[in-house]
């Protein structure tokens, strides 16, 4: 809850007391002694107001070839999720990825998650409490910060608005996760109606797309969503985010080799950017990813592109003025890796 919503909970508590009461909460996982702040509220009209759950750790997984750590939490319905601590450039900084949903129905064709199919939307608290759990892991001694949260674990974060935008709220609230929210990204593959939704809901946080192909025949194959949102509805939807919010978005790419990596494919998503860029006002930041496997290798139907032909890709965007980044995406040893959250009975 935020402040707000528990003056509204609880009658007789000052929106001062409230702060007290979440900031206690999220500091110490407790209630304060309520004694001390009021004499019209009692101990246990604050508690019926609300509670201080927890998700269940099964597992801790660090990976070996970097600082990457992936948690598999589990829910009161005894379902599995993912999330994962994302090591940032500023020593001791970090990200949490985190899960919107139990699955995914999207079934985007480079993804686990959207090979396990989708069984439920998380709830605001089981969302919150996965950056709770990571944030508890840290180590005040080496003065360990939680500096930003990415929607972009299991489910699609648009698909499950209601409970995210309320997440948000609670993440950047000050007396809470205090979390600014321009570090705030919410990934999706593309609802124009929720990317709309979110520009007026939750206007300081940062809109990144999974943009699969910027080709029409290619992307349906890549990503079902695009049968019922094009490509072209998704950033016009975008255009307007970028309006309201004055805030570039991300253009995500994750690159299969021989399939939607050729020069050819930098050209179309190139016009893309200058066509959202002269409607927006703003150039979208590119971000291309490193394809991660999802399933066996004898399965797999993907590979990663080569060095090589990244570099010409990237280099023809870099030849229209556009800038990119090439994100790393590491944890793929605990399958913590952009794409594979997806629970196993391993748990690995």
């Amino acid at each position: 809850m935020t402040p707000e919503d528990l003056v509204l909970a609880v009658s007789g508590i000052t929106l001062q007391e409230a702060r007290k009461i979440v900031s206690a909460v999220h500091r110490f996982d407790c209630l304060p002694s309520l004694v001390r702040l009021t004499r019209r509220t009692s101990v246990e009209a604050v508690r019926a107001a609300g509670s201080i759950p927890r998700l269940a750790i099964q597992g801790i997984y660090r990976s070996e070839i970097d600082p990457f750590v992936k948690y598999t939490l589990v829910t009161p319905d005894e379902l599995t999720i993912e999330a994962v601590r994302i090591p940032l450039e500023h020593p001791q900084r970090f990200s949490a990825c985190v899960s919107s949903q139990v699955g995914c129905a999207l079934g985007c064709a480079f993804c686990a998650t959207g090979k396990m199919g989708l069984r439920r939307n998380l709830e605001s608290w089981e969302i919150i409490e996965q950056v709770r759990a990571i944030k508890r892991d840290l180590d005040p001694a080496k003065r360990q910060r939680l500096h930003g949260i990415v929607f972009q674990g299991m489910g699609e974060p648009l698909a499950n608005l209601n409970n995210v935008t309320k997440a948000i709220q609670v993440l950047s609230e000050p007396c809470a996760l205090a979390i600014d929210g321009r570090n705030i990204t919410v990934c999706t593959a593309g609802i124009p109606e929720g990317i709309l939704r979110l520009a007026r809901e939750a206007p300081n946080a940062r809109l990144a797309i999974s943009i699969g192909s910027p080709r029409a025949d290619l992307r349906i194959k890549l990503m079902p969503i695009s049968r019922a949102h094009s490509l072209e509805s998704v950033l016009e939807a975008a255009v307007e985010h970028a309006r309201i919010t004055r805030l570039a978005p991300m253009w995500a790419l994750t690159l299969l080799n021989g399939i939607n990596d050729t020069e050819e494919d930098a050209h179309f998503l190139a016009d893309y950017a200058l066509d959202f860029a002269r409607r927006a006002g703003i150039r979208p930041r590119i971000s291309t990813i490193s394809y991660n496997p999802i399933g066996p290798a004898s399965h797999d139907i993907f590979s990663p592109t080569s060095p090589e032909r990244e570099q010409a890709f990237r280099r023809v965007l870099h030849e229209y003025g556009l800038a990119t980044h090439r994100r790393y995406s590491g944890g793929g040893d605990v399958n913590a890796a952009c794409g594979q959250l997806a629970y196993r009975e391993s748990g690995s």
